[in-house]
């Protein structure tokens, strides 16, 4: 998506302009983000170091309205690091629940494959539920609540890969590439022009305007033949021929997020309605990150995105 496109309604149209002003080269995942945001779906960034991966949700914190918190993940990091802990207060004779950093609008996990497995099931429920149980007691999360968790994909030692229930629970998975020369030159400049202080106008986005515009994107209309094609690129994971070469399909969830990011994307775009277009566009992210491919396929050469983009070839729109 073009980062000004002018279809978009004006919220959001200011919104993604700002992001395009200090993310250069990265349309892709500024759409990623704003549908994420719109879909209430958490969403997760692989790239290499210096992709901006971090520089993005800082970036989109500053345009919105609320509450921003990054927890940087290292191998020694407890649950209690993120969700909060219970702590004695000796001049009240009781335990008071002290909330951690997850306990924001906005929250970036950065390099989530560093934190051990506890830690990113703590993450779990909140992503899920919208809440966080300590002891006896259930807290809720504020509304709107947003994980982007990025990792970073050229290293393995002292990382935990995430499972594959956990990665289920992301609306979308985003892989950056590195750039081209043009657009390493633009990266150049505008660093220089920062570094010199050029100052940079930070539209705000209320929480009433986006959850006017969540409202709005809920309402996109989802014809039934496109609802039947949303379902036909599902089932497609579980029979053959593409079957023969997975181990693990996708869940009813992949239907539901594919679903809803096809909506938010049209919305974006300014349409009412869905197309097969935006269902199309968006499957990658949505949907090959609850793939489980068999070994053989693996030790082929076979990737999940691959197979995906095979099924859109296959399976007819309309």
């Amino acid at each position: 998506m073009d980062a000004s496109t002018d279809t978009a309604p004006p919220a959001i149209a200011g919104l993604s302009a700002h992001l395009g002003t200090g993310l250069v080269g990265h349309d892709v995942l500024i759409e990623r983000l704003l549908i994420g945001l719109l879909a209430g779906g958490h969403l997760l960034v692989e790239g290499a170091p210096g992709l901006a991966k971090t520089r993005a949700v800082k970036w989109l914190a500053q345009a919105v309205e609320s509450e921003f918190a990054r927890i940087q993940c290292t191998p020694d990091l407890m649950p209690a690091d993120l969700t909060g802990t219970p702590v004695w207060r000796p001049q009240d004779g009781r335990f008071e629940f002290v909330k951690g950093p997850v306990f924001h609008n906005l929250v970036l996990v950065d390099e989530i494959n560093r934190a051990p497995p506890k830690v990113q099931s703590a993450l779990l429920e909140a992503m899920a539920e919208g809440q966080v149980t300590s002891g006896n007691e259930t807290h809720q999360l504020p509304d709107p609540f947003l994980v982007v968790a990025t990792q970073n994909p050229i290293e393995h030692d002292g990382t935990f890969p995430l499972p594959e229930a956990q990665l289920d629970r992301f609306l979308l998975h985003v892989l950056l590439t590195l750039p081209d020369a043009q657009t390493e030159r633009r990266i150049l400049d505008l660093v220089e022009a920062e570094s010199q202080g050029t100052p940079i106008q930070t539209p705000r986005m209320s929480l009433a305007d986006l959850a006017e515009a969540r409202k709005a994107c809920r309402a996109v209309h989802l014809s039934p033949a496109l609802k039947d094609y949303i379902v036909r690129l599902v089932i497609a994971t579980r029979e053959p021929p593409f079957s023969d070469e997975i181990e693990h399909a996708v869940s009813p969830r992949g239907s539901l997020a594919l679903a809803a990011c096809a909506k938010a994307r049209a919305y974006l775009h300014g349409r009412d309605f869905a197309l097969p277009e935006d269902v199309a566009d968006v499957a990658g992210d949505a949907l090959a990150h609850r793939l489980v491919l068999t070994w053989r396929a693996v030790a082929e050469g076979r990737s999940p995105r691959a197979m995906v983009a095979d099924i859109l070839e296959r399976v007819e729109a309309l």
